[in-house]
């Protein structure tokens, strides 16, 4: 794969200094601009923001039709940068791509994850479950305004038309995403719950147990709440990781 081609996938270029890196998901109908409040590292992780086909900067793109097929072109596009200790996170039905994308870099016989991310999702063979599922054009609209506002932005009603578009592509992904027997992964997980969270109860996520070694950890907030970048969130990178290294971000 070229580095143009690699360079579509990333906000900014991977800090080769780093001692370890998180590859950030954006979730349904968002792109990586979603984690304009989190810095850049957090002692040492390099917090490595993933842009997907079909919105932001690369809206001209089709979406992937499945999380497998996106996989495999994420996968593709962080081969490069495996170099140090790595790990994946997602939120909502992003931890359902990065779930896979781990799957895809094992079955690849790659240096494997050091940890995998899970938050706010139940694992993959206790779904498709999502609020979002039921609500009709308007009341996504309606729910994309409010991302908006959560991530420090005002809505502007064009600008939502389209994302709409794209979110209702993405939980049509999420719709399809049947996986009665999931592939147990070497790579450990953390699976990480918020106390209150009303879309997915940190209680119906015990399922990633049979996804893989799974530690669970529950921090205060909503569901939207690692939006604003919270260092516990950040503790918990570090702490899966094994990070050792002083605050630097």
């Amino acid at each position: 794969m070229t580095n143009a081609t690699t360079g579509r996938w990333f906000l900014r270029t991977p800090l080769a200094e780093s001692s370890a890196r998180v590859f950030c998901i954006p979730y349904a109908g968002c792109g990586a601009s979603m984690y304009r409040r989190w810095p850049e590292t957090y002692r040492g992780v390099d917090l490595c923001r993933l842009q997907l086909p079909g919105r932001e900067n690369r809206f001209t793109e089709p979406i992937m039709a499945t999380y497998q097929e996106l996989a495999q072109a994420l996968a593709d596009a962080v081969e490069p940068y495996l170099d140090v200790p790595y790990a994946f996170f997602g939120h909502c039905s992003s931890a359902l791509a990065a779930y896979e994308t781990s799957a895809e870099i094992e079955r690849r016989g790659w240096r494997r994850p050091d940890r995998l991310f899970v938050s706010s999702q139940v694992a993959p063979q206790d779904g498709p479950v999502n609020r979002w599922f039921s609500l009709d054009r308007s009341e996504l609209k309606d729910e994309l305004d409010e991302l908006t506002v959560a991530m420090g932005g005002t809505p502007i009603p064009d600008l939502t038309e389209l994302f709409v578009d794209v979110l209702e592509a993405d939980i049509a992904v999420n719709k399809r995403y049947v996986m009665p027997n999931p592939r147990r992964l070497a790579t450990p997980i953390t699976s990480i719950g918020w106390s209150q969270d009303i879309e997915v109860d940190h209680r119906l996520m015990g399922g990633w147990t049979a996804c893989g070694d799974t530690r669970s950890v529950l921090l205060d907030g909503s569901h939207e709440r690692f939006i604003e970048g919270p260092s516990e969130l950040f503790e918990t990178f570090a702490m899966g990781l094994q990070v050792l290294e002083t605050k630097t971000g």
